[in-house]
């Protein structure tokens, strides 16, 4: 069995105490290697620059440059970068404006040290992650009664996708094919208008139309 690349992550909070623990927590994993942090995230971008990690986890109250205004900075200046908030709020508000600037993931700091892993590993291949007390906060924010546009399999088919699912784990996961997946998928862009991946999260999280799934 090949053993799995490290993946290089950038750490940045203003908060000494959050950094070193975290940094100690995902020291102990083979296959994350923490290139580095900062307190600051202007110095985060600076240190990204020059170490290249493939993610970053960002906290989103820090002094001068704020966590989600530096989203967009890191999208600009290094696209390849993966960039997950990593955050004590859970607000509908702070949720959809990182996906708006281009977030891949948004955790709450409560979570478990393995729900970072995996979130990790996730935005890393490609995809995106929400953890479980995100999606809390959205389904405290569902729309009224019949001003959904969606059916009940295409709000799990879009829970899926903000999971970050391919169309694999989605077929695997409600029991149809990769191709009935990659279908709905295709489906779900033309009814409500969206070209991207990205545009049926913002939806997604902008209309609180997010299925739960485990």
């Amino acid at each position: 069995m090949t053993e799995r690349p490290k993946i290089r992550v950038l750490l940045i909070d203003n908060h000494p105490l959050v950094l070193d623990g975290l940094k100690a927590v995902l020291d102990t994993f083979d296959h994350i290697e923490v290139a580095g942090t900062a307190g600051l995230a202007q110095m985060g971008l600076d240190i990204a620059r020059q170490i290249q990690p493939q993610v970053v986890l960002m906290d989103i109250n820090m002094p001068k440059l704020s966590g989600i205004d530096a989203i967009e900075l890191f999208r600009s200046e290094l696209p390849q970068v993966r960039v997950v908030m990593l955050s004590m709020h859970d607000s509908r508000e702070y949720i959809s404006s990182s996906v708006m600037r281009g977030a891949a993931g948004y955790v709450l700091k409560d979570v478990s040290t393995d729900e970072i892993v995996a979130a990790i590993e996730t935005v890393a291949d490609g995809g995106t992650y929400f953890s479980s007390g995100v999606f809390d906060a959205l389904m405290g924010e569902r729309t009224e009664e019949g001003s959904d546009p969606l059916t009940p399999r295409e709000r799990d088919i879009l829970g899926l996708i903000v999971a970050g699912r391919s169309n694999r784990e989605i077929a695997e996961a409600l029991g149809i094919t990769p191709a009935t997946a990659e279908t709905h998928r295709k489906n779900l862009k033309k009814k409500l208008s969206i070209a991207t991946t990205a545009g049926l999260i913002r939806y997604a999280l902008d209309h609180g139309v997010v299925a739960k799934i485990s």
